[in-house]
């Protein structure tokens, strides 16, 4: 009798957790084998008083680089998740170029979750990125160091890190120049 009281306790938690209404939990129940988990565009700016602990993430880029954040404290930072095969991530592309070059005061570091090296390069080449992207697709280390601030199926989502290395603003989906930024005007602003 106690096993079948823990089994189904345990399928109607199953059950609970599936009949959530959020977006992004739709879409990856669809099964329509898209691979990824399109963002819905949300752009939130995080109060300095209300940011969490600084982002702590190295990893090899597509060069074969060692970057690590620790050593771009006192920069602000923008962080973007993506990899080659994803349509927003290609959508996104030529207005990340286009502010990464507009800001010089600015560091970019991408962070690809699925792609080699030679797709990593083959994109950043298409697109004209200047920027290094870490290849993470083997460890997935970047993407855990962002737990709790970027949801790993989410791709596209980009981050404004300020300059304590702090989650200050987030884009989930597809970054439009414009809100990028606006939102580097502000973080730029407090220092």
């Amino acid at each position: 009798m106690r096993l079948l009281t823990v089994t189904l306790l345990a399928a109607l938690v199953l059950v609970s957790g599936c009949t959530s209404t959020d977006p992004l939990s739709a879409q990856a129940r669809a099964g329509d084998d898209k691979n990824y988990v399109a963002g819905d565009g949300t752009a939130a700016e995080i109060a300095p008083d209300e940011r969490g602990e600084p982002v702590t993430l190295a990893g090899a880029t597509a060069e074969g680089e060692r970057v690590a954040l620790a050593d771009w404290r006192g920069d602000v930072v923008v962080l973007n998740i993506w990899y080659a095969a994803c349509a927003p991530c290609r959508a996104e592309a030529p207005d990340l170029a286009e502010v990464s070059g507009e800001y010089a005061d600015v560091r970019f570091l991408g962070i690809n979750t699925r792609d080699g090296a030679a797709q990593a390069k083959a994109f950043q080449r298409t697109f004209d990125l200047e920027y290094p992207s870490i290849l993470d697709a083997s460890d997935g280390a970047a993407l855990l160091a962002l737990r709790g601030e970027a949801n790993p199926r989410a791709v596209p989502t980009t981050l404004v890190l300020d300059t304590q290395g702090r989650v200050a603003a987030r884009i989930v989906g597809l970054a439009e120049g414009s809100v990028l930024t606006a939102m580097l005007d502000r973080v730029l602003e407090e220092e």
